[in-house]
């Protein structure tokens, strides 16, 4: 019952958010080599940086945590990158109705995210017209974004990118209306149906599909619980997905029993190790003495925020595992324990430290090594939550 109310509990989504923090619509690119490009280029650096480390901040310090771990999730799900888009307005306002969306139901998340300007300058969706079809929006929209590997034909990317047909984005803003004169208005047949389709109905359409409740369960599953292990097709966190509400779905995945498995553990991506860190250590990324630095260094890890590598999303588990990003960790540990608030662990008698930091740190047991090695820094509280920072408990999701 507890889980579920934290499940539930609604993200800090706001509507103009970007307005509160002095985002805005930076209009057409200067010519080069004029006072005015710099001017613009210092601006888009400004926003940038701004609403990566808002988000930052959000992630640490907010009291709807599963809400924004969700957001972050939707963000490597719709994996859109700043790297193309280039418009920081454009980049957060997506982000921004992901978490409106985040634990809310899939279908409302899938109709904004059709339409919306990062996701479909990014997929070249503004190129796409009747006389000069582009299909790349379509096939991640199935691929990727709703349906999943091996679920549709080539000839259903075809068609359903002529339902995409028209959709223009005014890249500075991201506002995206249609052109009739560039659009498909025909019938077209794909995945069982036949009938003339816009990018809403499109979506209605691929939403309800029963690939579709099984597909974003098995993603669930994924990045929240085994890349080893897969779903069976008759599971109940799907079952929990039938009306394509995100939040059911994931009170399921809480109750399944692969939940609870002591096998089933991930290792932490760079995003999610730094925010833990700083959550722990009570540092709030816009207040820290050197806010680039820790920019830099999910830089460095290979996962800043709105930087995504590819339309796939970021690795997962395994892959972040390397003598060189251990040592980056490490180091970065090191440095960030320095600036801990760690009155609370000093205040502990000696004896209670080591336990109190497994809860401190959401671990639920430490190893008999870890303990010993634990037991060794008793006496010196940053050394001992450096220890435990860099511990393979950790580095873990449990």
């Amino acid at each position: 019952r507890a889980a579920a109310q934290i499940l539930s509990r609604p993200s800090n989504y706001r509507p103009n958010l970007a307005a509160e923090l002095s985002l805005s619509d930076l209009g057409l690119q200067p010519r080069p080599n004029t006072p005015e490009i710099l001017k613009y280029a210092e601006a888009k650096r400004f926003q940038l940086r701004s609403a990566s480390l808002w988000w930052l901040d959000e992630m640490v310090s907010t009291d709807s945590a599963f809400a924004e771990r969700m957001t972050w999730f939707w963000h490597g799900h719709w994996a859109t990158s700043y790297q193309k888009v280039d418009e920081p307005i454009v980049m957060f306002n997506q982000i921004d109705k992901l978490r409106k969306h985040a634990t809310g139901n899939f279908k409302e998340m899938s109709r904004e995210m059709v339409l919306d300007g990062a996701l479909i300058f990014w997929l070249d969706g503004q190129r796409n017209t009747a006389r000069a079809p582009n299909e790349n929006l379509s096939r991640e929209l199935m691929e990727l974004f709703i349906l999943g590997v091996n679920r549709y034909t080539e000839a259903d990317v075809k068609e359903t990118a002529k339902a995409l047909t028209g959709y223009n984005v005014k890249k500075s803003s991201g506002l995206v209306s249609r052109n009739l004169r560039q659009s498909f208005n025909g019938q077209i047949s794909f995945l069982g149906t036949r009938g003339t389709f816009d990018a809403l109905s499109l979506v209605d359409y691929l939403v309800s599909l029963e690939d579709c409740q099984r597909f974003i369960p098995e993603r669930i599953w994924y990045r929240f619980i085994s890349t080893s292990s897969t779903l069976t097709d008759e599971n109940s966190i799907s079952d929990a997905f039938y009306n394509r509400d995100i939040s059911r779905a994931m009170q399921a995945l809480v109750a399944h029993e692969g939940f609870q498995d002591p096998l089933n553990t991930q290792v932490k991506s760079p995003l999610e190790w730094l925010v833990a860190t700083l959550r722990a250590f009570q540092i709030l990324p816009s207040k820290f003495e050197r806010p680039d630095y820790l920019l830099n260094l999910l830089q460095n890890l290979g996962q800043r925020p709105f930087f995504p590598p590819s339309v796939g999303g970021w690795p997962a588990d395994e892959a972040w595992i390397s003598a060189a990003s251990a040592q980056v960790r490490i180091q970065a540990a090191q440095y960030l324990a320095k600036h801990a608030n760690l009155d609370e662990l000093s205040s502990k008698k000696q004896s209670e430290r080591i336990d109190f930091i497994a809860d401190w740190l959401g671990i639920p047991e430490w190893s008999d090594r870890t303990r010993m090695a634990l037991q060794g820094a008793i006496r010196d509280v940053q050394r001992l939550a450096l220890l435990a920072i860099c511990s393979p408990e950790f580095t873990v999701n449990a």
